[in-house]
């Protein structure tokens, strides 16, 4: 399984963290990737296997994770509960179809996401959810929003 890094120059400030997403369309995974990279100045790893996601989080070295509720193998739900168990205080962002969103299952509910976001997502939503949950609001004085 590939695992899609965001680049790193020289030229590029630091990161300000890493995030895990998992995320199984390329399109969304593409999108998120680029604009947390670009915008939020963060280091993104994706990977769009649930297992993977897991044993990436284990070593303890993510501050966020970033997942899709319709994963392959194993559901969002059931990744966030993994994750519980391997890295009990990383926090999670969980990404849902729009309708999911405004009424949420009790499932859902009892899987206790750190944030839900409804797809599509806006930029500034992943950029304040990843600022809000990484404790970190502002990025050298300037709040963290994407373009335009």
């Amino acid at each position: 399984m590939a695992l899609f890094r965001s680049p790193e120059t020289g030229a590029a400030p630091a990161s300000r963290g890493r995030i895990l997403l998992v995320e199984d369309d390329p399109d969304l995974a593409y999108f998120a990737t680029h604009v947390l990279t670009r915008y939020g100045r963060f280091t993104v790893t994706h990977t769009p296997d649930p297992a993977t996601a897991v044993a990436l989080a284990a070593d303890g070295s993510y501050r966020l994770v970033f997942a899709d509720l319709d994963l392959p193998v194993m559901s969002g739900l059931e990744l966030i509960a993994a994750l519980r168990r391997q890295a009990p205080g990383l926090p999670v962002v969980l990404l849902v179809p729009a309708a999911l969103s405004a009424c949420p299952t009790a499932a859902l509910r009892a899987s206790r996401p750190d944030v839900v976001l409804a797809k599509p997502v806006p930029a500034d939503d992943l950029l304040a959810a990843a600022a809000s949950l990484m404790g970190d609001d502002q990025a050298d004085g300037e709040p963290v929003r994407s373009p335009g």
